[in-house]
């Protein structure tokens, strides 16, 4: 299995050759959406599209504290590998499958059973609540699955292979890309074959990843066993607030959804359309972000400071140049992408100007994905966890209402890039001068 040592050797060479293959597999992970909604769209019309864009927000609200737990595995056990601790990796891996089927299961099973109550709540339009329901009682039932094979693709990051997990996502999509059209059009299911092809797709692809790892001794799986009390206790004091980060970003982005939904139908579809176009240009910055907690780990459990700071300023310079890059292409070619979806003027006016305002805003919301996931990987999640609570419910939310109350519907995109510029600002201050160095995870038995 190719895995990398990130305690030596040339970081930006490093970071690059790392990096790029979480950018085209988080690439892949977007296209699932991004196939669901051309067809919804297309075949269904621009309702539909926004009942998945409603449900897909619920999910990933719903599922974010586990989501927060597992992304825990990146910073625990890229430590244990620059530690070069091997039972400790093995017993911390055992720990995290036990606990996060625990949740995945239970979360699954109550959100099936809540789920037209959560989408009343978020005030989803009437003639949305049928399909949204639908999309999201099947999710909710493969949870497991989803859950599953991005477990295993954090675990292969978090030991320096980033090459394997793409593949598994590539597997996962192209499943995906293949039954979506029958599911839909052929045995005519409508929103609920959208869903139910990509539960299939993460399903097969789950079983494949593991049955690769296993055979290839890839990571150190065992057969689950009851885990010790302090490598639970450890999990719990970093998954809780980085389950707390996940649930305060979804929250804000559906909180926003609700900002949205009150200009109407045509808003929520061109917002769906805008969606799956802008979190394109953010690719770059969460693979980064990802890529950099898995290196600041290993250098952090090896001691090797010095790396850690160029791997931060490194980070933070690509995103800069990519990320610019991105947004000039979104904002020239916007409408067309957004007539990708769905055709109904109204909606495509609203998802062509959004798109146009925010996009050469993103560089600053990178700024927070790179330096978040250096001082992540020490395993300061509380600390992180207070700058997404400023970055989402300080500013970017109030920021939003603020200005659309103002201007209307431009200011919904006017609102997020103000609340990306200032809470960049708070992650530079905080990276420069908080005490995140001085977090230490492992307590050495003597």
């Amino acid at each position: 299995m190719p895995q990398l040592d990130f305690t030596k050797g040339n970081i930006l060479r490093q970071l690059f050759f790392f990096s790029t293959p979480i950018m085209l597999a988080n690439l892949l992970q977007v296209s699932y959406q991004f196939v669901d909604s051309l067809w919804v769209g297309n075949l269904i019309g621009a309702n539909a599209l926004g009942a998945v864009t409603v449900a897909s927000t619920v999910i990933l609200t719903v599922l974010s504290f586990i989501i927060g737990v597992n992304n825990v595995t990146l910073t625990i056990l890229s430590q244990q590998r620059g530690k070069d601790n091997d039972s400790g990796l093995k017993n911390y891996l055992n720990a995290f499958v036990v606990l996060l089927t625990v949740l995945s299961l239970t979360v699954g099973t109550v959100g099936y059973v809540c789920t037209e109550p959560i989408l009343h709540m978020l005030d989803t339009p009437a003639e949305m609540i049928d399909d949204a329901a639908a999309y999201l009682r099947i999710n909710f039932v493969g949870i497991l699955f989803l859950l599953g094979y991005n477990f295993i693709s954090t675990v292969l990051r978090a030991l320096g292979d980033s090459k394997t997990p793409l593949r598994i996502v590539f597997i996962a999509v192209v499943l995906n890309v293949i039954l979506d059209p029958i599911f839909i059009s052929v045995l005519d299911w409508g929103v609920e074959g959208a869903a139910y092809a990509t539960v299939a797709s993460q399903g097969l692809s789950f079983i494949l990843g593991v049955i690769y790892t296993l055979r290839r001794g890839a990571v150190p799986f065992t057969v689950p066993f009851l885990p010790d009390k302090e490598e639970i206790l450890l999990i719990l004091k970093l998954g809780i607030p980085a389950g707390l980060q996940m649930t305060v970003i979804f929250a804000g982005v559906t909180a926003i959804m609700t900002v949205v939904n009150s200009f109407g139908a045509h808003a929520v579809a061109g917002f769906g359309a805008a969606q799956r176009l802008d979190s394109l240009i953010t690719l770059p910055a969460m693979a980064l972000g990802t890529a950099v907690n898995s290196m600041a780990g290993h250098n952090i459990g090896a001691g090797r400071w010095d790396r850690v700071h160029k791997i931060a300023w490194y980070g933070t310079l690509y995103n800069l140049v990519i990320m610019l890059l991105i947004a000039a292409i979104i904002f020239i070619f916007a409408e067309p992408a957004i007539k990708l979806f769905i055709q109904e003027p109204d909606a495509v006016g609203f998802g062509a100007e959004y798109l146009r305002i925010v996009a050469f805003f993103y560089p600053f919301i990178g700024m927070n994905f790179i330096l978040n996931g250096v001082v992540r990987g020490s395993g300061a999640m509380y600390q992180v966890l207070v700058l997404n609570i400023i970055s989402f419910w300080v500013l970017r939310y109030p920021l939003t209402y603020f200005c659309s109350s103002l201007i209307g519907e431009e200011g919904i995109a006017l609102g997020m890039g103000i609340g990306f510029v200032i809470s960049s600002a708070f992650a530079l201050s905080y990276y420069l001068f908080g005490k995140w160095k001085s977090t230490e995870l492992f307590v050495e038995k003597r």
